[in-house]
């Protein structure tokens, strides 16, 4: 993906202005990578209003500079591609429905009084490629046995091909031991996914990369990086003000590759020592970040223990401004009256996994990976390359 380029500094102004996210604001995506016959790829944000966050809204048929450079013109063959939703994240399936053109599968999913799930498919699937979108996102364990169950149930109805679409692959954090008599648990899950009858996994962005190998079937392993891009690339900050930071060594390669393509941003690092889990203690600062915009990029934020410490040391070594990114927002108690303190200008996540109403926040902004996904279910389906997409 090539690099994506900010204001020069010769373009910025020290003067003091209202606050971006006070405002209605329009932005349009650099035009000279779409076609002259495609229309501009403009984006509505809007307006903050009681707590809810800020949603960059594109509009129907009009694609981000990273999917528009690279998208293939595709048919759809004979019907035989299937898209399924379970009931962790309907609202993402819709809209990848709906990039991609089609209807939701007709699935029945409903538990019984003792809370075993029962699935049934409400159509034939014999013959055909299905995708089922399934995070599997608290709780955990809900979700993870029914994508198992669905997993079976188009096994049984003679499907051709079970691909599992996992925005958010739940365990993935247990993918090592690091003291005795430790479960590898993401190990497991991959074991029971694939015992359950898939035939390909796409996840996004995975805790880590070593995860793709527990699973013995194909895994797409979709990066959501360029949608975070796109949107801090619309934003007036001065390339020379920039700095990306790590809230962790464990994350340095991730920042690194992200500080490279946001106008070869430089990096910092925070280094922490964790004390027990989901519990972090933040010890001191590698690298210069006075009076700088500081852009945290983290995988995932759960109760944002580690970024919100990470966040007070930026301040206190002159960050002029913090903003917090991450693909996943678990949001577990009480990351938000951290992230709601007043330590972020904002916090930038994705609908990998959906939010409830009480997790909203003035500073929170949620970008859509629908069409990202699509687009990627597309290039599974058409034998075509998925990594084109992001270079």
């Amino acid at each position: 993906m090539a690099s994506l380029m900010l204001p020069s500094p010769s373009s910025c102004s020290t003067s003091s202005s209202p606050s971006p996210f006070l405002r209605r604001r329009r932005f349009v995506y650099n035009s000279s990578r779409i076609p002259a016959s495609a229309n501009n790829i403009r984006c509505d944000v809007s307006k903050s209003l009681n707590g809810k966050p800020l949603v960059p809204v594109i509009n129907e048929g009009m694609l981000p500079n990273f999917i528009q450079a690279g998208r293939l013109n595709h048919s759809l063959i004979n019907g035989r591609l299937k898209i399924f939703s379970g009931t962790a994240n309907s609202e993402l399936s819709q809209e990848i429905a709906r990039y991609m053109g089609l209807d939701l599968g007709l699935i029945e999913i409903k538990r019984f009084a003792d809370g075993e799930i029962y699935v049934q498919l409400q159509e034939s699937v014999r013959g055909c490629d299905v995708y089922l979108v399934q995070p599997t996102s608290p709780p955990a364990n809900e979700n993870l046995m029914e994508l198992l169950v669905t997993i079976d149930a188009c096994r049984r109805a003679s499907a051709k091909n079970i691909t599992a679409v996992i925005p958010y692959f739940g365990y993935a954090r247990a993918d090592r031991k690091t003291q005795g008599r430790e479960s590898i648990a993401a190990k497991l899950v991959a074991n029971l996914i694939t015992e359950a009858g898939a035939d390909r996994v796409l996840a996004c962005d995975l805790h880590s990369g070593q995860s793709m190998g527990y699973f013995d079937i194909p895994v797409d392993h979709v990066y959501c990086q360029p949608v975070i891009l796109d949107y801090l690339a619309s934003k007036s900050i001065c390339s020379n003000d920039l700095v990306v930071v790590s809230p962790d060594v464990g994350g340095v390669a991730r920042a690194r590759a992200f500080a490279k393509k946001l106008s070869d941003a430089p990096l910092a690092i925070v280094d922490k020592r964790r004390q027990g889990h989901n519990v972090a203690e933040v010890m001191n600062l590698i690298g210069d970040v006075k009076g700088k915009v500081a852009v945290m990029l983290d995988d995932m934020i759960d109760t944002a223990g580690t970024i919100s410490k990470g966040a007070a040391l930026l301040h206190e070594e002159g960050a002029r401004e913090v903003y917090a990114c991450c693909t996943h927002g678990v949001f577990s108690p009480p990351a938000i009256e951290r992230l709601s303190s007043g330590l972020f200008q904002e916090v930038i996540v994705t609908n990998t996994i959906p939010l409830k109403e009480q997790h909203y926040f003035p500073q929170l902004t949620v970008l859509s990976v629908a069409n990202l996904l699509g687009e990627t279910i597309w290039r599974v389906h058409d034998d075509s390359s998925v990594s084109s997409i992001f270079t």
